[in-house]
């Protein structure tokens, strides 16, 4: 397989050679479930899984390869080819990133990285009952915040009562991110997806379950790959199918990257993402009298006065607070991670050197024992 059809160009090339190791070989992860991989190389699909050093220096599950990364691998000794096995002794750096939280044992979170490489997010909503802005806020953020560019895409306008009022809703909350709206079951409006498709580049499609997302992807392939469900008359929602995270190639070489729907999107992101997603509440909060203004009651507050104005949705400032305080927490949260590893880190150290040095020790002891037991001509060994 053509290495360049996965997404393989120069940049890659130079993190691999950044290893220093010529043995190892480069893959792409199309599939990951639970510690096992089915990648594309050179050799065409591989399964593989994680070499011990890789799974012990990880220091969170946000850590592991997942579908879309690039990895370094070795082959087992096995002839390479469908069915073979290799051992992913490195993850490349990845060019971006689409993390949320995950709800682990106990109730914790912890980060999980949904996609890796992503170079354009189509982040699908629904145009009927469960169309949410202040949801589709939320994705936008996240997606600013790992790197790739996001577009909206309002799937069901077949649906949709009134969908160019919606389109414009959203654009106003979204913007600059272009928003399109598309009905996959009438395939009207998919010249604009196909309009943003290159030959190499790599297109997640995100978002909750039942919008539509693998039907997408299918009226992309031209065939019924993805396996979709009809419409709940119950909900007014598709039935959610997709259960994993997988790799297509589309016909004209361009890659996509379908992912099961989230009913819960905690984010994992920084007040970058925010910002870019609030841009007005950001540039008119610049203009406040007060430089830490809380845009609450304050005098000389720009913010409220473009909302006494009918400038400003108050929704809109609400969702701004709601995700900025979000994204403080989950930086607070990274940066105390980040304290906990050093310290584990730093005590590995100590506790190797001190494991050397009892070795040290107990090798001395031993000669002194040897050297004294000849001397009264004894057997050491005795």
């Amino acid at each position: 397989m053509d290495l360049h059809r996965l997404g393989w160009n120069r940049s890659w090339a130079q993190k691999l050679k950044d290893l220093q190791d010529e043995g190892l070989s480069p893959a792409r992860v199309a599939r990951a479930d639970r510690g096992l991989y089915q990648l594309l190389s050179a050799s065409g699909a591989v399964r593989a899984r994680l070499s011990g050093r890789l799974r012990h220096h990880a220091s969170s599950a946000g850590e592991f390869p997942t579908t879309g990364d690039w990895v370094a691998v070795r082959s087992l000794g096995q002839a390479e080819g469908a069915g073979s096995q290799v051992m992913i002794h490195a993850l490349l750096p990845r060019q971006s990133a689409f993390r949320r939280q995950a709800v682990i044992a106990g109730g914790r979170t912890q980060e999980q990285t949904v996609a890796a490489n992503v170079d354009v997010a189509f982040l699908v909503s629904g145009l009927d009952i469960e169309f949410n802005v202040r949801r589709i806020e939320r994705y936008v953020s996240i997606a600013w915040d790992s790197g790739a560019f996001p577009v909206l895409l309002l799937n069901k306008s077949d649906l949709a009562d009134n969908p160019t009022d919606r389109l414009r809703e959203t654009a106003r909350a979204v913007a600059p991110a272009p928003v399109h709206a598309i009905s996959a079951l009438r395939e009207a409006g998919l010249e604009q997806v196909r309009a943003y498709l290159e030959a190499g580049k790599t297109y997640g499609f995100l978002g909750s379950s039942g919008v539509g997302k693998s039907s997408i992807i299918n009226a992309l392939l031209g065939e019924e790959r993805q396996a979709v469900s009809g419409i709940s008359h119950a909900s007014g929602k598709g039935r959610h199918t997709t259960t994993r995270r997988e790799l297509i190639l589309l016909p004209g070489g361009a890659i996509v990257l379908d992912t099961p729907g989230m009913k819960v999107i905690g984010a994992w992101s920084d007040e970058e993402g925010v910002g870019r997603t609030f841009s007005e509440i950001e540039e008119l909060a610049s203009r406040c009298r007060f430089r830490d203004c809380r845009h609450a009651s304050e005098p000389g507050c720009a913010v409220r006065a473009a909302i006494e104005a009918g400038e400003l949705d108050p929704a809109r400032l609400r969702s701004f607070r709601r995700l900025s305080q979000e994204a403080a927490s989950i930086e607070q949260r990274k940066k105390e991670l980040a304290r906990l590893r050093r310290l584990a880190h730093r005590d590995r150290i100590v506790k190797g050197s001190a494991s050397a040095g009892s070795q040290r020790r107990g090798r001395r002891q031993r000669r002194r024992g040897g050297r004294s037991a000849g001397r009264h001509g004894l057997d050491a060994d005795v």
